[in-house]
């Protein structure tokens, strides 16, 4: 490879890891599997090591990958996540580690330790935990901060988060010291993932890939309450040594942790040399299947205090560590049959139905196939035989096929022209990926789909599964969530399975709806492309139903964060005389379809204007948005040519800053900002030309 060669090549992979590491540490969305993120993060190291001329501060190589939201977050993120927080910094860089899927790799490490290191010194040994990183801070025994791993430099402040999961101690116990960080990983186990996966899917959310993207996103949430329901967990593993704490030893510093309260892991090991290193691979190689969270390696380090600071750290990780990384799982078997599954929005998924088959620790019955775009991606033929893997991925995933045991003459399946429910023709749009059948408020899947929608528990919160939602429509008692409201306690209690004390619970949770605010009211009618966040901007903007269902497209596209597609739904819904009829009967019913009045403005000087706020300020960006409604504005999301600023703090989004500069929209600081409130000065400018921009 010449110099020209080498240079695009370092700026392919470069460019390729650092979207696939945004699409990892802030969407929660990765595309590339670990092992292939690593492999050309090897790549891309050899070639800098050859051509150094082409090294760059900027590389992946020598920087952490980022979780801080200033990047944006993507199409895949929770939107109750889309925010940024307040950055703080790290007291000591929060690095990674070095790792490698090569045992001879591991042997390479040990062997510069044995000579690095002066001889007696030992190995600590733990399971390397597949969650995102945190950063705990005591103060005098109290829970001071908690912060992500940000760019290692700067991290996210997700302390009031923390503090709702169960086992992060809010005081300690015993001989603690005054002040000191402790750092770990937050982990969601795999009863809580299959849960939260099960809820997404009954609301025709995307199911979260692996338990380490659910506990990043879930981390960020910003409802503490919500971070508390998703069950998540934390481990702790490092007290950095350079904090000046007196302990001999990583495993000393570790134990006595654990004695102040705070979670451990008690599977770590002190060994010696390394057959002990190979010893403890070996044995979590088979038994990590049977832990209740996802491990996908093991971390060596040199256990001595000393040592560790003495070997100290390259620019992106210790010296005195390495972790090992398991290789994904995978099992070979035969597709038995294909299912079409109609999901609540009319989304037709098909279903691989597999021979089952022994992986990661659980049998393998199913494994989505996602759309028909992906069965033709992988020339899928009836009867063939597919490789299935999880490893980090704990939704099946069929990665490929194995041609040489296909049989002769198997013909492709046939992605069904009509809905495998009703019968109705099936739909794509242009830039759908999915076909739907159009028959909404006629396919009794989509029907019922929509009950245990209005009834879940981000909705209206009502006391029924999926068995009762089957039982009221198979009975004739329910078509619509309206009709809930028409059952009594003596039409339940001739129903099979209904006790006078589970009847009461129904009643009661229908009765507590009628105090659920319009915004989860709006999200419970379940119209397409409406999720929680754009309910709730869509309902304090109208402010009541009637107002909104008159509602023009232009009128609706004034609402931050929607577009065309969300516009065009939400206007051909109230179209719809049923869904008008519904609404009515749900009024009568005494549901809350408007919002309180809000305060009275502050000032119009910001009416006509409308502003994307992104960074740090001296108040919250929350704050911030009030503000500019208190004074007449308008806040969206995102840049596009109707937005009149941007208000840009500390760190502020560069896509954002990018955008700007294409559109030619003005930047605004904060104090620039406040310049044009009436409190903030002598004047308030009275055209948009008039004002002097602060631009980045």
């Amino acid at each position: 490879m010449n110099k020209s060669e080498a240079r695009a090549r370092i700026l392919e992979l470069r460019d390729v890891l650092n979207e696939n590491s945004r699409r990892y540490y802030v969407d929660n969305a990765p595309t590339m599997s670990d092992y292939d993120y690593d492999q050309l993060m090897h790549e891309l190291e050899r070639l800098e090591e050859q051509f150094p001329e082409f090294k760059s501060p900027d590389s992946p190589t020598v920087r952490v990958g980022s979780d801080l939201e200033t990047q944006g977050a993507g199409e895949n993120a929770e939107p109750s996540v889309r925010r940024e927080f307040v950055q703080r910094p790290h007291r000591y860089p929060m690095l990674s580690l070095a790792n490698t899927y090569s045992i001879r790799e591991v042997e390479e490490f040990a062997a510069r330790a044995e000579k690095t290191v002066p001889a007696g010194f030992s190995y600590c040994c733990e399971l390397k935990f597949d969650g995102t990183a945190i950063c705990l801070t005591y103060k005098d025994g109290k829970l001071l901060r908690a912060l992500t791993r940000g760019d290692g430099v700067t991290g996210d402040d997700v302390t009031e988060n923390a503090l709702r999961i169960s086992n992060i101690p809010h005081t300690l116990t015993g001989d603690y010291p005054p002040e000191f960080e402790i750092r770990g990983e937050i982990l969601m186990p795999y009863d809580a993932f299959d849960a939260l996966n099960r809820e997404r899917a009954e609301n025709e959310d995307p199911p979260f890939a692996n338990p380490r993207n659910a506990a990043s996103g879930s981390l960020k949430l910003l409802d503490p309450d919500e971070v508390a329901h998703r069950g998540l967990m934390c481990i702790l593993y490092h007290i950095p040594a350079q904090s000046g704490l007196d302990f001999v030893s990583h495993y000393d510093a570790l134990r006595a942790a654990a004695a102040w309260g705070l979670p451990v892991s008690d599977e770590m090991r002190v060994v010696h040399g390394i057959d002990g290193i190979k010893a403890y691979i070996d044995h979590w190689d088979s038994q990590r299947r049977f832990l209740p969270f996802a491990t996908d390696g093991i971390v060596i380090k040199i256990n001595e205090m000393a040592y560790q600071r003495a070997l100290g750290y390259t620019a992106k990780v210790p010296r005195w560590a390495v972790a090992y990384k398991f290789k994904a799982e995978q099992a070979l078997t035969p597709v038995l049959s294909i299912d079409y599954q109609v999901g609540r929005t009319g989304a037709v998924t098909p279903v691989a139905n597999l021979q089952p088959v022994q992986l990661s620790g659980t049998v393998v019955k199913r494994a989505t196939l996602v759309n028909a775009d992906q069965m033709e991606a992988l020339d899928l033929h009836e009867g063939d035989w597919v490789y299935v893997e999880k490893g980090g991925e704990i939704i099946p995933k069929i990665t490929g096929v194995e041609l040489s045991r296909r049989a002769s003459g198997a013909s492709k399946p046939v992605f069904p022209e009509v809905c495998p429910d009703c019968g109705t023709p099936l739909v794509r749009a242009a830039d759908e990926a999915k076909w739907f059948c159009p028959n909404s408020d006629g396919c009794p899947m989509q029907i019922k789909g929509k009950m245990l929608h209005f009834a879940g528990r981000k909705a209206m919160n009502i006391l029924i599964g999926e068995a009762t939602v089957d039982q009221f429509y198979n009975l004739g008692l329910a078509k619509t969530p309206a009709d809930f409201y028409d059952l009594g306690m003596s039409q339940l209690l001739l129903l099979e399975g209904w006790k006078e004390k589970s009847a009461r619970r129904f009643l009661s949770s229908l009765e507590a709806t009628k105090a659920v605010p319009f915004e989860r009211v709006l999200f419970a009618l379940g119209i397409r492309f409406v999720g929680e966040t754009t309910a709730r901007e869509i309902a304090r903007h109208f402010g009541d139903i009637g107002t909104l269902a008159s509602a023009t497209k232009e009128q609706l596209l004034e609402v931050p964060d929607v577009g065309e597609v969300i516009a065009d739904s939400v206007a051909g819904w109230f179209k719809d005389p049923r869904h008008l009829a519904e609404v009515e009967r749900l009024k009568a019913d005494g549901l809350q379809f408007s919002v309180e009045k809000p305060a009275e403005n502050l000032s119009g000087a910001l009416e006509g204007r409308t502003f994307v706020v992104s960074g740090t300020f001296s108040i919250s960006r929350e704050g911030m948005k009030e503000l500019i409604v208190l004074h007449g504005g308008k806040v969206s999301g995102s840049v596009s040519g109707k937005t009149s600023f941007l208000l840009a703090g500390e760190n502020p989004g560069p896509e954002k800053i990018k955008k700007c500069a294409a559109l030619g929209v003005p930047v605004l600081s904060e104090e620039a900002f406040r310049a044009l409130l009436p409190d903030s000065g002598p004047a308030v400018h009275a055209n948009q030309e008039d004002i002097e921009p602060t631009l980045f």
